[in-house]
């Protein structure tokens, strides 16, 4: 048990967004290590279809666990929307998603909920589903924003038309006087100055990345998987290239991050999942 114990927490996202996890983890679980990982190779995820998603994330996981993780939290709601239940009976390690935690934390503090996120997960419903189980009073309102992962990838955050598109988004869900906006994309959060300077104070924003991580500390009470030795240096690993990530993530994490470049495993059975997951779709 010692020895899962001090395993790292395996995180996952397409690019950075999931550096809005990760500093959450470090704010929270500061003597957890960990291992991130970014498929910088094949974002971004929003724009694919589900089967797709289902054979990456099942890749990463594979890779993953390969790599002793005792848990992994999916940095991406694209990624949670459209494979989180299919894998999470596949693996012997505890898998969270971003989405339960952050439409808990939505009904908390409103009723008028407005989410922006990738389309995939737009399509998916995921955020009005989980919502309104909790609560079916609760009204949703789903706005899919397919240019903010690759403005933040590009490291154009600070330019006008960011601003404008950021705009065009959110007039539709200011127009329905939402009192709770949710970041259902993680890369989103990095958008939070920009965002504030639309939306009225009185907004509330949600940001899954707290909850999620909040949700993982009572899994490892739960499991008893606490780290029982001092914390790892975080390793770095991507899909594409190692510089382009190390000289964004900068600006986020306040160093340049050693990186390492890695060739995730193929599932050679993806071709039958895709068709398995598109007859649900």
């Amino acid at each position: 048990m010692r020895e899962i114990q001090n395993s790292p927490i395996g995180i996952f996202d397409s690019g950075v967004g999931g550096l809005t996890v990760l500093r959450e983890l470090y704010r929270q679980l500061p003597q957890e290590s960990i291992l991130y990982f970014a498929d910088t190779a094949r974002l971004p995820y929003g724009n694919r279809p589900s089967g797709e998603i289902l054979q990456f994330v099942r890749e990463i996981l594979t890779w993953m666990a390969q790599q002793n993780v005792k848990m992994v939290i999916m940095a991406c709601n694209t990624s949670s929307a459209l494979a989180l239940e299919a894998v999470r009976q596949e693996f012997d390690f505890p898998i969270l998603g971003v989405i339960l935690p952050g439409a808990k934390a939505a009904v908390k503090q409103g009723q008028r909920i407005g989410v922006i996120s990738t389309p995939a997960t737009a399509k998916s419903n995921a955020y009005r589903q989980a919502i309104q189980e909790i609560d079916p009073n609760a009204q949703v309102w789903q706005i899919p924003c397919p240019e903010f992962v690759p403005l933040i990838e590009q490291n154009r955050i600070w330019e006008p038309y960011t601003k404008q598109m950021a705009q065009l988004y959110l007039q539709p869900l200011l127009a329905r006087n939402i009192d709770t906006l949710v970041y259902g994309c993680t890369h989103y959060r990095h958008l939070e100055t920009v965002i504030k300077g639309i939306v009225p104070p009185t907004v509330n924003l949600i940001d899954p990345a707290r909850y999620v991580v909040q949700a993982a500390e009572k899994e490892l009470k739960l499991m008893a998987l606490g780290q029982t030795r001092p914390a790892l240096p975080t390793r770095f690993a991507v899909s594409g290239c190692p510089q382009t990530f190390s000289q964004l993530s900068q600006q986020w994490l306040g160093y340049h991050p050693t990186v390492e470049s890695v060739s995730l495993p193929t599932m050679v059975t993806a071709a039958v999942t895709w068709e398995e997951v598109e007859m649900l779709e």
